[in-house]
């Protein structure tokens, strides 16, 4: 692919560029930084490409002058960047977005990601790549040479295979994005690939604010939870001595707890009935029947935290900022949930310990929200489930109100126990949970739960229905899809059940779980809009829940801008149950 291009690297050529460019509908757009994480480099090229020709914007000279976020020299590149009415193609744009964010302050508008697209256009294909060599040879049919991609962009002088390569990507997302958008329509994924853009930026920004984790009260939790797990430790090698083959007269012989052989064959010498697999949720049902089992659960829960999280977080902590700045993926999972790495936030243990470590800086406030049963009620609206819908309207508690129905008995009557199956059957149906399931989640036996189940869709038939419908469809059709489009297809062999039953299950959860995560997206973009110009800024997001940050005599405000923001999310898609928000002002990340 031949490309021309000019290098741009004065206030005057850089007018005249941006002039030229902003008579154009749609633009590629690209960076080359010295480093991959903005607080460590710089930003060398911006490149803006109308597909005839590309502009190659050398920040370097700009730099030398001053800061470039003030910079008035810069003010038509900001411009062209910031227009919405202008769309700028990018490949993986929250790196872009991300980069010009911290180093121009710049908001891009109208940002169109190949990479997101491409993704959504694998629909769950795990064994598709989407890096730009793989998207462009797939769409195009072309091979994009990358070696100049990690050569030296902090050079004094920049050879010309360096610029050549910076423009030829540039000005490779116009064909690209062509046929992208040709094949979304096509598959109609239109309408979640606009979802998905519109929330880069709100992300680019989530992850360029950062969050503040304070290293002491880390420390200081860490050395509490590393006092707990040795009591727990201890508790568990008495437990478990009595199993242990090797018992000997000297003391109790002690096992290696991390070991699940020596774990299982000590438990079965007790006379634990364990199952196959030592797995949390198969040994969950033992823990109320046998106190052994509910101390290894115990230890085990504290000693993941400790492993996963201890003090190697800290070095994730920008020096510049105290905060962790996390990488959040978009599309981290088939159902457009968001992953998160470096390190993974969404996975910090819910105790007080570890959340508590995590503050608002000083004048300021954590306004937390989180939706409150989203999958549920997005059930309910799908199913049309008249006894499902009421249980929301009423506003009265959802789990008592199924138990009631299930177990035949007034909700006043209801006792821990019942709620406790019902939560967990609610909860279990979204995920296409069978009898067989339930029975080990919660101990009773394979009849009882199969009764309990038959109860339940004696109660919400419209439910048992659309859960029947949305599995052989996946079967017929195989693909399945949540409100907004967002596609999974199904790939299983016919002849194995195994594989039949899997594909149903996970027909009966992508929409569901999927629909969750596009409203949570939206709710990002009515967010970002919504508190422009404010002190509120986004600083993490864990499937269902939004955390911001903001100035404590905003606080107030910033809650309301919040829990309208995601209750509007909801209501484009849930129609028929009320949406219900939770929001609360704090010092710390607490539930």
């Amino acid at each position: 692919m031949e490309v021309y291009f000019q290098v741009i690297s004065d206030a005057e050529t850089l007018r005249d560029a941006c002039g030229k460019l902003s008579n154009f509908n749609i633009l590629g757009f690209d960076t080359e930084t010295t480093e991959l994480d903005p607080f460590e480099g710089n930003i060398r090229l911006v490149q803006l490409s109308n597909g005839a020709e590309t502009k190659v914007i050398d920040l370097k000279p700009f730099a030398e002058k001053g800061d470039l976020r003030t910079m008035s020299e810069l003010a038509p590149l900001r411009d062209l960047l910031e227009n919405p009415e202008i769309e700028k193609v990018a490949h993986n744009a929250k790196f872009d977005a991300k980069w010009v964010s911290h180093h121009l302050g710049v908001n891009v508008g109208g940002l169109f990601d190949t990479l997101l697209a491409s993704q959504l256009i694998a629909a769950g294909d795990q064994d598709r790549r989407h890096n730009l060599a793989e998207v462009t040879s797939f769409f195009l049919g072309q091979e994009l040479d990358k070696t100049e991609q990690v050569s030296d962009w902090s050079a004094a002088e920049l050879s010309h295979s360096q610029v050549e390569y910076a423009a030829r990507d540039a000005a490779t997302m116009i064909p690209l994005r062509e046929k992208i958008w040709e094949r979304l329509k096509q598959d109609e994924l239109d309408r979640v690939a606009i979802l998905e853009n519109e929330c880069v930026m709100p992300v680019a920004k989530m992850e360029q604010n950062g969050f503040y984790l304070d290293r002491g009260r880390w420390l200081e939790q860490l050395e509490k939870v590393k006092k707990i797990q040795a009591k727990l430790a201890d508790e568990l090698q008495d437990m478990l001595s009595a199993g242990v083959a090797q018992a000997s007269l000297f003391g109790r012989a002690e096992i290696n707890l991390d070991s699940q052989a020596q774990v299982s064959d000590a438990l079965k010498n007790l006379g634990v009935p364990i199952p196959e697999s030592t797995r949390g949720w198969q040994l969950q049902p033992l823990a109320n029947d046998y106190p052994v089992v509910a101390k290894l659960l115990e230890y085990r829960s504290v000693a993941k935290g400790l492993t996963s999280f201890g003090e190697n977080i800290l070095e994730f902590i920008k020096p510049q900022t105290g905060r962790v700045h996390a990488d959040f993926r978009l599309i981290g999972a088939p159902t457009g949930r968001f992953s998160c790495s470096n390190p993974n936030l969404q996975q910090i243990p819910h105790g007080e310990e570890y959340r508590r470590a995590f503050i608002a800086t000083e004048g300021k406030k954590l306004v937390i929200a989180d939706y409150s049963q989203i999958e549920l009620r997005i059930l309910a609206d799908f199913s049309g489930d008249e006894n499902f819908i009421n249980s929301f309207i009423s506003g009265a508690d959802f789990h008592a109100a199924t138990a009631a129905q299930v177990f035949n008995v007034s909700t006043e009557n209801v006792t821990v126990d019942q709620r406790t199956f019902a939560k967990r059957l609610n909860f279990g149906v979204v995920y296409g949970i069978g009898a067989s399931r339930f029975a080990m989640m919660t101990g009773v036996s394979q009849p009882e739960a199969e009764n309990i189940m038959r109860r339940y869709f004696a109660t919400y038939r419209k439910l048992d229905a659309w859960l029947r419908e949305a599995g052989q469809k996946a079967l017929r059709e195989r693909i399945s899809r949540t409100a907004l489009g967002r596609m999974y297809r199904f790939r299983f062999d016919e002849n194995d059940r195994a594989q039949i039953a899997g594909a149903r299950r996970n027909a009966m959860n992508f929409p569901i779980q999927g629909t969750s995560a596009d409203i949570l997206k939206r709710a990002l973009r009515l967010l970002h809009d919504a508190i422009s110009g404010t002190s509120a800024k986004l600083v993490n997001i864990v499937h269902d829940e939004i955390i911001v940050e903001c100035d404590e005599n905003e606080a107030e405000q910033t809650a309301q801008t919040l829990e309208k923001a995601m209750i509007s999310a909801a209501e484009e898609i849930v129609k028929k149950v009320p949406i219900k928000v939770d929001a609360k002002i704090a010092d710390e990340w607490v539930k």
